[in-house]
């Protein structure tokens, strides 16, 4: 699916007084069976398609582990609803349900857990999985939905966690949450280039002769790392923006164990969402690298924005700057933000010009250690406690998950078949489109679409004559793949 950005910037761009009177109404009334029904799901059986262990079960799960892997499915479908779900009343400005039924049921701290186990998984079994000789399965899709339970948690974390309410109900887990974003940060910054390499776009050069299932399946894997830690930019600014509420060792933990200004500065150094191809500058937007005008060349995007943002919070914010320890490497770090404070770059964000003077009067004197203090802190317990459960254990996991998991019924492949057809039908995805499509030639505004693939936009039939030596190729996979999906789900039902 689609990959939206920050909820900040959708409901900025969207936020519109509505005129149709049925949609007035339909605001006002109440949340539906169904999304009770989802959030109430969530935690309800085994996470046992991706670990042994159950996951904060409020009733007692069937023993069986077939059984419960169908109960982990159902959950991820419900989770993907969810999510879509709090996209389109975020970018429509509509009341958000999803985001106060998930706080009134104390499911943040539920997702995050969740979050965390397939994060391990992918560590920690999947690659086992993949060595497994005797592992061919008829269909990756049961797997691909592990994979892509991550994103869609993450992405559903990023819409809420702009509301200050969910950031205190993720409690002691936001530790946890501030832990894997700065995981997942560090990588895009240590690995960027490959990532960028790996993005989505890219992932159409591979031809399906050219690797198994499983080895695409890795491939994608690693693409959506590159979206997750975009996301993770997004929910860490959304936490800082609320460091005032949060409990000390919150401030600590983005300040001094994991020094997030000085990761930032690295970030905005290297631009991941940034690159050049065959001289062409791009951005990385909506889950797609756009061609950029050359009169748009310096405008400012929606991830610069989230990574400056979140700087002048911890920099500038006074529960901040008494407890931030300075020390000289921090200092050479910081001040490299001066050469990217341009004229162009104040005119489109003018607060930073509060973090100009700052760094300024940084650069002339020694700032003083913050006051030490006895503080009794939390430390994040979910990553430990997973690991210390199933040390060892990996390989008999992944042996047990073959058998009970990712080995399908012909019966159980056509009923996931028929409800994702209804969860993913055109009408949503298209609405959870942020904004009007670019040219995929020129990058201008785009209303014509490829006939053949549906997938690539053009403004006009010059850019698309121009463009199609470049798209013949992925136009040719795409559509090859439309049509043997087609064909399955047809064989399935």
């Amino acid at each position: 699916m689609s990959s939206i950005t920050g909820t900040q910037a959708l409901q900025q761009q969207t936020q519109r007084q509505q005129t149709n009177e049925m949609d007035v109404e339909a605001n006002k009334q109440p949340p539906s069976t169904e999304l009770h029904i989802a959030i109430g799901f969530l935690g309800t059986g085994l996470f046992s398609c991706c670990l042994t262990t159950p996951l904060r079960a409020p009733r007692k799960p069937t023993t069986s582990r077939n059984a419960s892997s169908r109960w982990w499915f159902k959950q991820h479908e419900y989770i993907e609803k969810l999510n879509m779900q709090a996209i389109l009343n975020a970018s429509a400005g509509q009341e958000e349900i999803i985001k106060d039924l998930l706080v009134t049921h104390s499911k943040i701290s539920v997702l995050i857990h969740e979050l965390i186990s397939v994060e391990i998984w992918k560590i920690k079994v999947f690659p086992v999985l993949c060595q497994l000789q005797d592992f061919q399965p008829k269909s990756t899709f049961p797997l691909y939905m592990v994979i892509h339970h991550e994103a869609t948690i993450i992405n559903l974390l990023e819409t809420i966690f702009y509301h200050k309410e969910v950031c205190e109900s993720a409690e002691d887990l936001t530790l946890d949450l501030i832990d894997y974003c700065h995981r997942k940060l560090t990588l895009l910054a240590s690995q960027s280039s490959n990532m960028k390499t790996l993005s989505q776009d890219r992932l159409l050069s591979h031809t399906a002769s050219e690797a198994s299932s499983l080895e695409e399946l890795k491939q994608q894997a690693e693409s959506l790392e590159f979206d997750i830690a975009l996301k993770c930019l997004s929910v860490m600014r959304y936490i800082s923006d609320h460091t005032d509420s949060l409990p000390l060792c919150v401030t600590n933990r983005l300040l001094n164990t994991h020094n997030l200004p000085c990761l930032l500065v690295e970030l905005l150094h290297q631009c991941p969402w940034t690159q050049r191809q065959k001289g062409q500058l791009q951005k990385y937007e909506g889950g797609r690298w756009y061609p950029v005008p050359a009169e748009d060349q310096l405008k400012m995007t929606k991830l610069d924005g989230q990574a400056w943002i979140t700087l002048y919070n911890l920099l500038l914010r006074p529960e901040c700057q008494q407890k931030y320890n300075i020390n000289s490497f921090t200092k050479g770090q910081l001040l490299k933000l001066r050469s990217f404070l341009t004229e162009v770059l104040l005119d489109q964000l003018p607060n930073l010009v509060e973090l100009q003077r700052f760094l300024s009067h940084l650069s002339v004197s020694e700032p003083a250690p913050p006051k030490k203090e006895l503080i009794i802190e939390q430390v994040p317990e979910v990553w430990d406690s997973i690991i210390k459960e199933n040390s060892g254990k990996w390989k008999a996991i992944a042996k047990q998950q073959v058998k009970h998991a990712f080995s399908p019924s012909e019966e159980d492949l056509r009923s996931q078949a028929k409800r994702w057809a209804q969860t993913y039908n055109i009408d949503v995805m298209e609405a959870l489109v942020p904004e009007k499509p670019k040219c995929g030639s020129c990058g201008s505004e785009a209303t014509k679409r490829c006939s053949r693939c549906q997938s690539e936009w053009y403004c006009k039939r010059e850019c698309q004559v121009k463009h199609w030596q470049k798209h013949k190729k992925a136009c040719d996979m795409v559509s090859e793949a439309m049509k043997k999906m087609q064909e399955e789900i047809h064989k399935q039902t």
